[in-house]
């Protein structure tokens, strides 16, 4: 009897463990499908574009130009002898460059020198004969012709000589060097790219709202953060008369660079234009903009997604973007997450 009681009581327990594993795996199963439904949605946190006032002083971005940049092409042919400067160095206008094999161009300007002699004796003896009339008009006319011809001639020889002493046509560093010694030259062959960048440009597109307060000759402040944020002095050269199809106008800027040259072509710099007053303007905050100021994109939630949306910006004011297009004041703004967000993403709103 004990022994039946003892099997009934393993039963029952064997019932409820069985009965709760059963539970805990259907609450198992639920918490699940709820974390699987949660992790189709991205927590983000948003904004909202604000109207506030800012400084009529503005930014605007754009790129070093230098001020000369010069692809100096062959006008000779030949062989290449000697090369005096390498890529990086620096060089003044007229100082040498390279040599070219001269040998057969110097003995071409002798014969031109000794025709271009024996032309002008000759024209100076008929002109006498002439004064006689011992020769005829035509006999005069084809001396005269024969002395025009050793003459460009000579001028030709010697130019074709100087040429193959090739000289650096403007000031500035060697950027690229195309050729070795030894190498055969023909007109128009590719030797060196100079760049000068003791003095750069910088172009910049500036809205029709705020290219009227730019004036020729004005100063402006422009920072350049490849070289640590250093800030240099530019000045604003030409205003185009003319804007593009999303009406901004291109402002010509010059910048003297100094003496070490830390500023080169290409790199990126930021233009400030002071202007003492004030206005209205639709700011954003500087961390919600997906990529750079020059392709700004955020994104817009709307019936819990995130879409991506391409808008304008103007200048910055502190850690705040002025929205010039894109967007409007209330817009639902993702201003932290948008590292996991893709266009149409669900979010979940912190």
């Amino acid at each position: 009897m004990k022994k039946i009681i003892y099997i009934v009581a393993v039963l029952v327990a064997l019932g409820a463990i069985g009965y709760t594993l059963m539970n805990n795996k259907k609450e198992m199963a639920a918490t699940a499908a709820i974390a699987e439904r949660k992790s189709e949605s991205i927590p983000v946190a948003l904004t909202t574009p604000k109207v506030g006032a800012v400084d009529k002083s503005f930014t605007a971005q754009g790129n070093f130009i230098p001020e000369q940049d010069l692809t100096l092409l062959s006008e000779t042919q030949g062989q290449v002898l000697k090369i005096y400067k390498q890529n990086g160095d620096r060089v003044k206008a007229g100082e040498m460059l390279a040599q070219v094999d001269a040998q057969l161009l110097r003995a071409e300007l002798v014969r031109a020198q000794a025709n271009y002699t024996k032309s002008k004796r000759d024209l100076e003896r008929f002109e006498n004969l002439a004064e006689g009339d011992a020769i005829t008009k035509r006999q005069l006319e084809d001396a005269r012709l024969g002395f025009s011809n050793a003459e460009a001639a000579l001028i030709t020889a010697k130019k074709r000589l100087a040429d193959a002493s090739i000289k650096a046509p403007i000031s500035g560093r060697i950027n690229e060097k195309f050729i070795e010694v030894g190498s055969y030259l023909s007109p128009g062959t590719k030797l060196f790219n100079i760049v000068n960048v003791d003095n750069l440009k910088m172009n910049v597109k500036v809205p029709e709202s705020q290219v009227g307060l730019i004036r020729d000759g004005q100063k402006v402040q422009i920072k350049a953060d490849a070289v640590g944020g250093e800030t240099f002095e530019g000045t604003v050269k030409a205003i185009a008369a003319k804007g593009d199809n999303s009406l901004n106008y291109n402002v010509e800027l010059q910048v003297s660079n100094p003496s070490d040259n830390p500023l080169k072509a290409g790199m990126y710099g930021t233009a400030y234009f002071e202007v003492a007053d004030q206005r209205k303007a639709l700011l954003i905050e500087r961390e919600a903009i997906v990529g750079s100021l020059q392709n700004p994109q955020v994104f817009v939630v709307n019936n819990g997604s995130a879409f991506l949306k391409d808008i304008k910006v103007g200048g910055t004011q502190g850690n705040k973007v002025e929205v010039t297009g894109g967007l409007e004041a209330g817009d639902k703004v993702v201003q932290s997450g948008q590292i996991n967000l893709k266009n149409g993403t669900k979010v979940t709103v912190l």
